[in-house]
C-alpha cells in the first residue's frame, strides 16, 4: 500500500516532537514522519538545508513515490520550505507539497489518512481541513468547504442493533467516526423508545439514544452523497461496527462473576487481599467563575486550549496503560479522546459562551446535561458510560480553573484506597508497591475502574456504600477481593486471618515468579507447556519477560483492525518476525486472521446475520476470501523459514474447511519456493461442538488442537457470553464443556492438546484440565508464573480421577465443590 511521507516544519523541535507523538498516537507508527525544527544550537528557527534533508529522507521512507507533505507553523517556516525546494532534485519536487495547513491539527489529520493510503492531494486536503470544529464554534462554518449544493434529497433506514451490550463505547465510537467521515449529514433515533433525532457525530448523543440489544435504530441522511452514506452506515451496523471481541479476552480484564449481594455488600472486583491505613480520595471542591475573563472567542479559546492539553494527557496515559498493562486495558482511553471531540459537548458549551457564560462554567454545564441523560437510562451498561463523560469533562475543567486535576493526585496515594469511584486515569495510575488495596463506594466489577485495578494487580471490592467514606484516614482495612469481605478496624483474630491469607498468597506468588522461566512438570514427571495468549508485540516481549514457554495463540487481528485496507505480505512478514525476536526464538502460534459478523473488517464485506457468531467468521470467512489468507499463509512460510511456528486456522467445523485451508498452505509453500519450513506446525481451534466429537477425524491431518474454551461454551450451552441475563449458565466447569474437552483429548492420538481459553488461566482448573489429557495452557502473560507453578502441584493420576468425578457431576456447583475438596 502506498503510503505518503510526512515533513514537520516548526520553530521549536520540542513542539514539533510532542505533536509528532500525538500524531503517532492517533494513527499509529506506520506513517514516515521526518523533523525539521529548531537551530542547531538549540535556538528557535527554520534551517532550509535541514528541512531539504528531511524531504529527502520521508521521500526515501514513502511507499512507492507516494510523495511528501510538508506542514508548517508560521512565518518564516514558509519561506524556509520554500527555499529548500529549490535544493531538491527535480524528481523529488515534483512529488512534493507544501500545506498551508495548522501545524497540529493538520499533522493528526495528515498522519491518519495518510496511514489509510490516501494520495499526498488527499492527505493535504485532510490536514486542511483540521481546524474546522474550532472555526465552526468561533466563527460558523469552516471556509474551507464549500456549501453543500441544493438538492441531495433525504433518506432514511433502519438497523436492529446486534451489540449484546447494545450502542456502548466501543460501537458507538466506530459509528462515530464512520459517521464523520462520511460527507453526508446523518442522524439517529431510537424508533424502539421513541428518541428524538440526535446527530450521528456525537458520540455522547448517540449513547443517549439508549439502544439496547435487539432496539431498532433508525437512520436519515441528507445531503450530497446522502444514499451512499447511508448504505455506508448501515452495512457498517450489519457487520457489528468492526469491534473486536478474540477468544480469550486478556485474564486480568476478564469481567468476573457477581454472586447475589444484599445491598450495601461489597462486591469482588479484584482477587487478592488488602490490608493497610485507610487513605481517602475525595474530590476537591471546584468553584466556577461567574464572569468571563475576556470576550466569547477568547473564551473558547481558552476551552479549545483546555481540551488540546487533556487530549495529550490523555495520550500519554493510554500508551503508557498499554504499555505497562496491555493494549485492551488502554482501550478506555480512546472513548475519551473521542469525548474531547464530542459535537454535541461542544456545540452546548460554545453555545453558552456565545450566551455570555465563562468557559469553565460554559463546559460544566454542557457536562453535567450530558452525563444526566446517560444517568437516566435504564441500561447498567451506558450508566457506567456517564462516570466517563464526568472523568473527561472534569479533566479539561480541571485545566480550565488552572489544576493538574480534579481530584488528589494518586501519586501520593497509600495502604488502601477508599473513593467513591476512580477514573479510569487514576485507576491506570495506581502503584501496586505502595497501593494495597481499593474500596469504592460505588462501581462494578465491569468498570473500568475495576478492569484496570485486576490489571494492575491490586485487590478491590466495590459497591461498599457510602459509609466507607466517612472512615478516618489512618484506620486499617482488611479486604479479601475474591469473596468480597471487607473489614474496618479489624479486631486482633480477624486481622491475624486475613493476614495469614496474605502471607500464603504471597508466598505462593513470590515461589511461582522464581520458577516462571523453568518447565513446568507435574509431580510424576508430566511436562505441561504454558505459553502466552499475544496480540501485540509488546505483548510478545511481556510473555518472554513472564517465563512463557511459548506464544501459545497470537491474535492475528490486531493487524487487520482500525485500517482501510488488509495489511499486505511484506509488512505481515514484518511484524511476525518482530513477535518472533520478541520472544526470542520460543515457538510462536499463529491464528489465522478470526473475524466475521461479530468483528467485521470494513474492506471484509460480511452480510448482516441475525446471528453473526453461528455465520460467516473464522475459517469460513477466509475461505470465502482466499487471496487474503493465501497472503497471510504466504508470510507466515516465509516466518517458519527463520523461526519455530505453528499455524492454527480457527472455528473449524469440517474436515473439508480443513482440506482447503491445507491446500491454500501448499500454495503458500509453493510461492515462498523454499519447500516446507522444518519447524512449521499445523493445528486447529476446537470451538465448535461437533469439531470436538469428531477430532479423531481431524488429527490425522494435524500436529496439535487447541481448545477455545470461551466459544466452545458458549455454544455448547446455547448461552451468549455477553449476555449478562444469563448469569452464570455459559460457566465452563460446567460437565458438558467438560465433556467435550475430554472427547478431544481421546480423540487426538499423537497430536498435542493445547487450551488457550479462559479456564486454561484458572489455576484450580488445571488439575481438570491436565487430568483429562490436556499438555498445553495458554493464559496471559502475566498468569504464565502461576499456572506453570499450579501445575507443578499436580500429579498426574490423581488428576485424572478428579477430572473424571467432574465428567460425572451434574453441574459447575458440584465441579467446583470436587475441587475445594482437593484442595
Amino acid at each position: 500500500m502506498a503510503q505518503v511521507g510526512l515533513v514537520v516544519v516548526s520553530h521549536s523541535r520540542a513542539l514539533a516532537e510532542a505533536a509528532v507523538a500525538l500524531a503517532r498516537e492517533m494513527a499509529g507508527p506506520e506513517v514516515p514522519i521526518e523533523v525539521a525544527a529548531g537551530l542547531d544550537d538549540g535556538a528557535l528557527g527554520t534551517d532550509a538545508v535541514a528541512i531539504s534533508a528531511a524531504v529527502t529522507a520521508a521521500d526515501g521512507a514513502a511507499d512507492g513515490g507516494a510523495g511528501v507533505v510538508v506542514l508548517m507553523d508560521l512565518g518564516s517556516a514558509v519561506l524556509s520550505a520554500e527555499t529548500a525546494l529549490e535544493l531538491l532534485d527535480d524528481e523529488v519536487r515534483e512529488r512534493v507539497l507544501l500545506c498551508p495547513a495548522a501545524l497540529v491539527e493538520g499533522l493528526v489529520g495528515a498522519a491518519v489518512t495518510a496511514a489509510g493510503g490516501a494520495t499526498r492531494e488527499q492527505v493535504a486536503a485532510e490536514a486542511l481541513a483540521g481546524l474546522a470544529a474550532k472555526q465552526a464554534h468561533l466563527s460558523g462554518p469552516d471556509p474551507l468547504t464549500a456549501p453543500a449544493p441544493a438538492g441531495g434529497g433525504q433518506v432514511t433506514g433502519s438497523f436492529t442493533v446486534g451489540e449484546p451490550h447494545g450502542l456502548h463505547a466501543r460501537p458507538a465510537a466506530r459509528l462515530v467516526q464512520l459517521a464523520g467521515s462520511l460527507g453526508a449529514s446523518l442522524e439517529l433515533r431510537n424508533a424502539t423508545t421513541g428518541t428524538d433525532w440526535a446527530p450521528a457525530t456525537s458520540l455522547s448523543r448517540v449513547a443517549t439514544l439508549g439502544a439496547e440489544h435487539g432496539h431498532e435504530v433508525q437512520v436519515r441522511a441528507s445531503g450530497p452523497g446522502a444514499a451512499e452514506a447511508l448504505r455506508a452506515l448501515l452495512t457498517a451496523a450489519g457487520r457489528g461496527w468492526g469491534v473486536e471481541t478474540g477468544d480469550a479476552p486478556p485474564q486480568a480484564a476478564r469481567p468476573l462473576s457477581q454472586p447475589p449481594v444484599a445491598a450495601g455488600r461489597p462486591v469482588p472486583a479484584s482477587p487478592g487481599i488488602g490490608i493497610g491505613p485507610a487513605w481517602s480520595l475525595r474530590p476537591s471542591v471546584l468553584r466556577l467563575p461567574t464572569t468571563p475573563s475576556g470576550d466569547a472567542r477568547s473564551e473558547q479559546a481558552r476551552l479549545d486550549e483546555a481540551r488540546e492539553v487533556c487530549r495529550a494527557e490523555i495520550g500519554r496515559t493510554r500508551s503508557a496503560t498499554a504499555a505497562a498493562i496491555g493494549t485492551g486495558e488502554a482501550a478506555v482511553f480512546d472513548a475519551h479522546l473521542l469525548l474531547l471531540d464530542d459535537d454535541d459537548l461542544l456545540t452546548d458549551a460554545a453555545a453558552r459562551i456565545q450566551d455570555g457564560a465563562p468557559a469553565a462554567a460554559a463546559w460544566a454545564a454542557a457536562v453535567d446535561r450530558v452525563q444526566a441523560a446517560l444517568a437516566a437510562l435504564p441500561d447498567p451498561y451506558l450508566k457506567e458510560r456517564a462516570a466517563d463523560v464526568r472523568a473527561v469533562g472534569d479533566q479539561v475543567l480541571a485545566r480550565l480553573l488552572g489544576r493538574d486535576g480534579p481530584t488528589p493526585d494518586l501519586a501520593a496515594a497509600s495502604g488502601v484506597v477508599l473513593a467513591p469511584d476512580l477514573t479510569p486515569a487514576q485507576a491506570a495510575s495506581m502503584d501496586p508497591d505502595r497501593i494495597v488495596g481499593v474500596v469504592l463506594a460505588g462501581g462494578s466489577p465491569t468498570a473500568h475502574s475495576a478492569i484496570l485495578a485486576r490489571a494492575r494487580g491490586i485487590p478491590a471490592v466495590v459497591g461498599a456504600g457510602p459509609a466507607v467514606l466517612t472512615v478516618d484516614d489512618g484506620t486499617i482495612v482488611a479486604l479479601d477481593g475474591e469473596t468480597g469481605e471487607l473489614v474496618l478496624d479489624p479486631g486482633p483474630d480477624v486481622l491475624a486471618t486475613f493476614r495469614a491469607r496474605a502471607v500464603e498468597l504471597a508466598a505462593a506468588g513470590r515461589r511461582a515468579q522464581e520458577r516462571a522461566g523453568s518447565p513446568a512438570r507435574t509431580r510424576d514427571g508430566v511436562a505441561v507447556l504454558v505459553g502466552a495468549n499475544i496480540g501485540s508485540v509488546a505483548d510478545a516481549r511481556l510473555a518472554a519477560e513472564c517465563g512463557a514457554d511459548l506464544a501459545g495463540l497470537v491474535r492475528t487481528e490486531f493487524l487487520f483492525l482500525g485500517r482501510a485496507a488488509a495489511p499486505d505480505v511484506e509488512e505481515q512478514e514484518t511484524v511476525y518476525r518482530e513477535l518472533a525476536h520478541a520472544l526470542g526464538g520460543r515457538r510462536l502460534t499463529l491464528r489465522t486472521l478470526d473475524v466475521g459478523g461479530d468483528k467485521p473488517l470494513p474492506y471484509l464485506p460480511v452480510p448482516g446475520e441475525a446471528n453473526p457468531f453461528l455465520g460467516l467468521r473464522g475459517l469460513r470467512l477466509s475461505l470465502a476470501h482466499p487471496g487474503l489468507l493465501a497472503d497471510q499463509l504466504l508470510a507466515i512460510v516465509r516466518v517458519a523459514a527463520e523461526t519455530p511456528v505453528s499455524l492454527m486456522f480457527p472455528m473449524v467445523s469440517t474436515v473439508a474447511e480443513l482440506v482447503q485451508a491445507r491446500a491454500l498452505l501448499d500454495g503458500a509453500v509453493t510461492r515462498a519456493g523454499r519447500g516446507r519450513p522444518a519447524g512449521l506446525q499445523l493445528g486447529i481451534m476446537v470451538e465448535v461442538p461437533a469439531a470436538a466429537l469428531k477430532t479423531a477425524a481431524f488429527a490425522p491431518l494435524v500436529d496439535f488442537l487447541s481448545i477455545g474454551t470461551n466459544d466452545l461454551t458458549q455454544y455448547a450451552l446455547a448461552a451468549d457470553r455477553g449476555n449478562g441475563s444469563l448469569g452464570g449458565l455459559g460457566d465452563p466447569y460446567d460437565p458438558g464443556v467438560l465433556r467435550l474437552v475430554a472427547a478431544v483429548c481421546a480423540g487426538a492420538g499423537r497430536a498435542l492438546v493445547a487450551v488457550c481459553g479462559e479456564l486454561a488461566a484458572d489455576e484450580r482448573a488445571a488439575v481438570l484440565l491436565v487430568g483429562l489429557g490436556v499438555r498445553e495452557l495458554s493464559v496471559t502473560p502475566r498468569a504464565v508464573p502461576g499456572v506453570k507453578q499450579a501445575v507443578r502441584g499436580l500429579d498426574l493420576g490423581r488428576s485424572a480421577v478428579t477430572a473424571g468425578r467432574a465428567l460425572d457431576a451434574d453441574g459447575p456447583d458440584e465441579v467446583r465443590r470436587l475441587l475445594d475438596d482437593r484442595f
